[in-house]
């Protein structure tokens, strides 16, 4: 028989079920655990600690969710800066300038010039 995968989060609909039939087990009147875990109380303390466990889950994503928007927010601030910043670069030296390179974009005298092709070349290259 294979093993049960713990390593896995259960589906809701698992746990409602959990839930259920421990609602309905409370209503036993001479009901006897034989094993410790089974114990009613045992079970109704687990419950709770699962339930604020899924609250402090919620409470920890809505936190990162904020988080991660708030970075989000300040990354596209920066990036939409620098883009102003070097556009004002480029305006204010010019795009033949040292100063090009030194905030990443390629100088125009530096830029590659197409080569014309002959007919012999251009064969070539498309086989």
């Amino acid at each position: 028989m294979a093993g049960v995968d713990m390593s896995k989060r259960l589906r809701d609909a698992v746990i409602q079920d959990d839930v259920k039939a421990l609602q309905g087990a409370k209503g036993f009147k001479d009901y006897i655990a034989l094993r410790p875990e089974a114990k009613i109380s045992t079970l109704c303390d687990l419950e709770e600690k699962m339930r604020l466990a899924q609250e402090a889950e919620i409470q920890a994503k809505a936190l990162y969710r904020s988080a991660s928007d708030a970075a989000q927010k300040l990354e596209w601030e920066f990036h939409n800066a620098v883009l102003s910043m070097k556009k004002s670069v480029l305006a204010q030296y010019g795009a033949d300038a040292n100063e090009i390179e030194a905030i990443g974009y390629t100088r125009k005298s530096d830029r590659k010039r197409p080569q014309r092709q002959t007919a012999a070349t251009a064969t070539l290259r498309r086989s």
